[in-house]
């Protein structure tokens, strides 16, 4: 799987670009698809089968990371599978699902990767390199916090709107298993996304942030 590895070794403005715009272009050429006709029940079930994958991959190897670019790699490899439920639905309430949701996990993913990019600064690179953020730099600690609780869908924030106009979308065409894989990942998912704030908190094992070097 070769999107870590490239999270972890590139630029982060560079991720950020990769991690937005190939999946709005990936999602608008998708909807022209559905919109002129040519969705089949062949391509639902591939759609089916790739969302399931995407869920259930992104959190599972998600919980394993200890890296911060890496946790964020596998949960938009998640969120992307969240996404594209939309998709699997075949019907209007998936589309219009599936344009809230590209929408915001356009704004979480900003401002995920707004947040990294300053903290490189300070070498942040393992979670547990996140303990001393509360107390060295309060407010980029409180706004990553709130950015990852939405990636993880708490309510009321704007993850959790996403996804419930998703999985309801879902459970409107009756595709009650792809509902309740999504609701299942989504609390795996949640316990991943919910490290980062946690760490940046109340500390962890290692939480030292280190000065750069002048």
């Amino acid at each position: 799987m070769w999107a870590p590895d490239i999270y972890e070794g590139s630029l982060t403005p560079v991720i950020a670009f990769l991690s937005i715009a190939p999946k709005i272009s990936i999602s608008t050429n998708i909807s022209s698809v559905f919109i002129y006709g040519s969705y089949r029940a062949t391509l639902q079930q591939i759609f089916f089968f790739c969302t399931i994958a995407s869920m259930i991959l992104g959190a599972l190897a998600a919980m394993a990371q200890t890296k911060v670019k890496r946790l964020l790699a596998h949960s938009l490899i998640g969120h992307v599978g969240y996404i594209r439920t939309g998709f699997s639905c075949g019907t209007i309430e998936g589309i219009q699902s599936l344009l809230i949701g590209i929408f915001i996990y356009a704004l979480m993913t900003i401002d995920a990767f707004a947040i990294v990019l300053a903290l490189q600064q300070t070498r942040v690179k393992y979670i547990a390199d996140l303990g001393a953020l509360a107390k060295t730099n309060p407010i980029s600690a409180i706004t990553f916090s709130i950015t990852m609780f939405s990636y993880a869908g708490i309510p009321p924030l704007a993850g959790f709107r996403s996804k419930f106009y998703l999985f309801f979308a879902a459970l409107g065409c009756g595709a009650y298993f792809l509902a309740s894989v999504g609701v299942v990942t989504s609390v795996i998912g949640r316990w991943a996304a919910g490290r980062l704030p946690r760490v940046s908190q109340f500390g962890g094992p290692k939480a030292v942030l280190c000065a750069p070097d002048t």
